[in-house]
C-alpha cells in the first residue's frame, strides 16, 4: 500500500498517541524512532509517523530535525504531512511549536495551515482561541508549573504569534465558523490566507468539530494539531478512493516475562498514578540530588527490582511534587536535573529489560524519549487503545516487546493497572 499521510512528532508519546488515532480510524502506522536513513524504505502501512524528541531542543535543532523527517517522507511518497504537537501546547514563548510549523509550512510552499490541540476525549478544548484543560484555561491549570514549559497564556492566537517571525500571521477560526462544517472552514481558511494569516488557530470542543476540521484539510499540504484532528484525515483518503475499510490496530503478541513501569513525569496525572500503583506493587523513587551525591546508586536500584520483579511488576519512578522539582533544578540546575533522571531511568530500563522485562510501561513524554533510545529501538506497532490516547505498542527488534507510551498529562489514577490488565495471558 502506499504512503498517504507522513506525521512528525515533537515527542515520543504524541507521536504513538497519534499513530493510535489514525489505526483506530482506519490508516494503519508505523511508528519510526528518529528519522529513518536514506536508503530504508517505508513499509507497507499507508501511514507513516516519525517520532522525534524535539519538544525541548533548541529550536534551530528541532527545525532541522523535522525538515529531514519531512524530507523522508515525502521522498516515501506521502501525499500530506502532519505536524504533531501536545494536546497542551507544550512550548515556550520562543518555540518550538512555531518555529517548526513555520519552516515545514515554508518547505512545503504552501501559503496557510490550521493549529488545533484540542483533544475533548481528554479534556482539552479551544474556544475563542483559549485553550482548556477540563474548565479552566491552560495557565490556571497544573501545566502552569511545568518544569520544562510552563504555560502561562492560554490564548493560542497571542502565544504562537510570539513563536512566529510574523506575529500577525496567527489568526482564528472561531466556533461559529467550525459549526457550520468542514465546507465553511476551508473558506475561512482561504479567507484567511488571503489576508496574509499563515497559522489560523480553530475552536474544537467536541468530536464532531475535529471530523469536521480534518475533513476541511483535505487540501492542505500542511496540518498542525494534536492527534484529535487526525480523526476526520482517513476518510479523505477514503473518499478519495486511496483507503479502503476494514484495518485497523495490531493485536499484541503474547510474551512470557516479568512487567516493569518507569515513570519521569512530574505531570498532577502521573503523580497521582505513581501513588495509587505505589500502593501494590514494590516501588523505588529516583532522587535526581542523591543520584548526583552518590548516595542513591543505580545498581542498587536495578537490583532491588530485579528481586522484586520475580514476584510481579515494579515501579521505579522520579515523579515528584513541584516543590522538590524546584528544589532539585536549584541544586542541580533546570537542564542538567532533567537529564540526570532521564539517563537513570533509561538506563534503569535497559537492565531491566537485559534481565528479562518484556512488558513495559513509560509515563512522560521525554522519558519515553530516552528509553527507547537507550533501548535501541527503530519501529513500533500499534496494538489496542488502553485509554484515550495511549496504545499499547510493540517492537520485533532489537527484542521483542509490548510497549505503553503514555504522556505524562494523559491517563486515569489506576492507568498502570488497567495497562497491565490488558496484556495477553499465556
Amino acid at each position: 500500500m502506499p504512503l498517504l499521510l507522513g506525521a512528525i512528532g515533537d515527542d515520543f508519546t504524541g507521536s504513538t498517541d497519534l499513530s493510535l488515532m489514525l489505526s483506530k480510524n482506519g490508516l494503519p502506522a508505523v511508528q519510526y524512532i528518529g528519522v529513518p536513513a536514506d536508503s530504508f524504505a517505508a513499509g507497507d502501512m499507508p501511514a507513516a509517523v516519525i517520532a522525534l524528541k524535539t519538544r525541548t531542543a533548541p529550536a534551530a535543532e528541532a527545525v532541522s530535525q523535522s525538515l529531514a523527517a519531512c524530507r523522508w517522507l515525502l521522498k516515501q511518497g506521502a501525499r500530506q504531512i502532519f505536524f504533531k504537537y501536545c494536546s497542551t501546547f507544550d512550548s515556550t514563548e520562543k518555540g518550538n511549536i512555531g518555529p517548526v510549523a513555520e519552516a515545514l509550512l515554508n518547505f512545503l510552499g504552501d501559503r496557510t495551515t490550521i493549529v488545533c490541540p484540542a483533544f475533548p476525549a481528554n479534556n482539552r478544548t479551544v474556544y475563542q482561541g483559549h485553550l482548556f484543560v477540563g474548565d479552566r484555561l491552560l495557565n490556571e491549570s497544573s501545566m502552569r508549573y511545568h518544569p520544562l514549559t510552563p504555560m502561562t497564556d492560554a490564548n493560542l492566537v497571542r502565544f504562537l504569534g510570539r513563536q512566529l517571525k510574523q506575529p500577525e500571521s496567527a489568526g482564528l477560526i472561531s466556533l461559529q465558523t467550525v459549526e457550520k462544517g468542514p465546507a465553511a472552514i476551508r473558506e475561512k481558511v482561504t479567507v484567511l490566507g488571503n489576508k496574509g494569516t499563515r497559522f489560523a488557530v480553530v475552536d474544537a470542543i467536541s468530536e464532531k468539530h475535529l471530523m469536521d476540521i480534518g475533513s476541511a484539510c483535505l487540501d492542505l499540504k500542511l496540518v498542525t494539531g494534536g492527534s484529535g484532528v487526525a480523526l476526520g484525515l482517513p476518510a479523505n483518503f477514503r473518499k478519495a478512493g486511496l483507503l479502503q475499510d476494514g484495518a485497523g490496530p495490531e493485536k499484541l503478541p503474547q510474551l512470557e516475562g516479568p512487567a516493569a513501569i518507569i515513570a519521569g513525569s512530574c505531570s498532577a496525572a502521573t503523580r497521582k498514578q505513581v501513588r495509587y500503583m505505589a500502593r501494590t506493587v514494590p516501588a523505588c523513587k529516583m532522587d535526581p540530588v542523591g543520584l548526583a551525591q552518590g548516595r542513591q546508586r543505580l545498581e542498587e536500584v536495578v537490583l532491588r527490582a530485579t528481586e522484586a520483579m520475580a514476584k510481579g511488576p515494579v515501579l521505579i519512578y522520579s515523579s515528584a511534587e513541584p516543590e522538590e522539582v524546584a528544589d532539585a533544578q536549584k541544586y542541580l540546575g533546570k537542564a542538567q536535573s532533567g537529564e540526570l533522571v532521564e539517563r537513570a531511568l533509561a538506563e534503569t530500563a535497559r537492565r531491566l529489560v537485559m534481565a528479562g522485562v518484556n512488558k513495559l510501561i513509560v509515563a512522560g513524554g521525554e522519558t519515553s524519549g530516552a528509553v527507547v533510545a537507550a533501548l535501541g529501538i527503530r519501529s513500533l506497532y500499534i496494538g489496542p487503545e488502553i485509554e484515550p490516547g495511549v496504545p499499547w505498542t510493540f517492537c520485533r527488534e532489537p527484542k521483542k516487546l509490548c510497549l505503553a507510551l503514555k504522556s505524562g498529562n494523559f491517563g486515569s489514577e489506576n492507568f498502570f493497572e488497567k495497562a497491565l490488565w490488558m496484556l495477553p495471558r499465556l
